[in-house]
């Protein structure tokens, strides 16, 4: 493993969805999120975690170092339990403070988002709970959205016509005895036509310190953030892509004492806000109604940028790797 990062971050990137579903709102009927008093499409900080995690999984095939804790359809205690087994002392019914911590640094050292995003592990055998230095907020879309329910046709239905287990003859049969209109049903989905969001993240280097989290784990990041929806296709979510470049803010301080330097990196030498307001995202003129990316134009005020910060522009390069090039 590399070195633990020692500056902080601000990231700014945008994504879009092209007839889909960015988001679901459970609460609605799973309908695209929206802030009801303005109309801007919402995406959780919840749902851009969970595509990371999934193209970790996929790009580091879920082992050690980079083995992703919260997985689709599993039980988060097997984990936790497994990290008590393989410490001094084993699995107990009551661990002490001190086993408590040597179960939450395994956790840490093997799974890629307990590092990242941090984690809550009392729930079982109890691993602690771990503030992760990657952050981020929900996405908004500089634009309201226009969400649409439609209705779809399925040329195939899935009735059950009697009690217990049904052969495929019996099926056959039932199928055979009915009208033609009788084998379809309908459906709806939820989507907008089109919507651009900007996302912000933040990473803390004093928190990166706690977990471990290191260099490489910050390049994973990138690749994951630029290669994320790549990985994630499907019918419901239409056509969504993270759009370059991703504006990276590092800290790098301005003293001249180095060691002063180093506290100022870790620290920061600006706000997060002042940050992400060097960055305009604005609809071009006579766009009434955008529908690509290509119908806004982005603007960075590089000469208010603040002493002691870096500013660079996340792209993938020819190599299919994360690429950091000065503003």
């Amino acid at each position: 493993m590399s070195n633990v990062i020692a500056n902080r971050y601000e990231f700014l990137f945008l994504f879009d969805c092209e007839n889909g579903n960015p988001n679901g709102d459970p609460d609605a009927g799973n309908m695209p999120r929206l802030d009801p008093e303005d109309m801007r499409g919402l995406v959780s900080d919840v749902s851009i975690k969970r595509r990371i995690r999934n193209y970790v999984q996929l790009a580091r095939d879920n082992s050690a170092p980079y083995a992703i804790f919260i997985e689709h359809a599993t039980n988060l205690n097997r984990a936790i339990s497994l990290a008590h087994e393989k410490t001094t002392g084993g699995l107990t019914d009551k661990a002490s403070k001190n086993k408590v911590e040597l179960a939450r640094q395994w956790m840490c050292q093997n799974f890629y988002d307990v590092r990242a995003f941090g984690a809550v592990m009392s729930t079982g055998a109890n691993a602690g709970q771990v503030r992760g230095p990657v952050q981020f907020s929900f996405a908004r879309s500089v634009d309201p959205v226009l969400p649409l329910d439609i209705s779809v046709t399925r040329m195939a239905v899935t009735d059950s016509f009697k009690k217990g287990v049904v052969s495929s003859q019996d099926y056959m049969n039932w199928e055979s005895q009915q009208q033609e209109d009788k084998l379809r049903t309908m459906g709806r989905k939820s989507l907008i036509p089109y919507g651009l969001y900007v996302a912000k993240g933040f990473i803390s280097a004093h928190l990166a310190e706690s977990t471990g989290f290191t260099e490489d784990d910050l390049t994973l990041l990138w690749e994951s953030l630029l290669k994320m929806y790549d990985h994630d296709r499907s019918a419901s979510k239409g056509f969504m892509a993270v759009r370059e470049p991703i504006f990276v803010f590092r800290h790098v301080g301005t003293d001249r004492d180095l060691d002063q330097r180093k506290r100022q990196s870790r620290l920061g030498c600006a706000p997060a806000h002042k940050l992400f307001d060097l960055i305009s995202i604005e609809r071009r003129e006579n766009i009434s109604a955008p529908r690509s990316f290509s119908d806004y134009s982005i603007k960075f005020d590089r000469d208010n940028l603040p002493k002691g910060v870096e500013v660079g522009l996340l792209r993938l390069g020819a190599d299919g790797a994360p690429n950091i090039s000065p503003a």
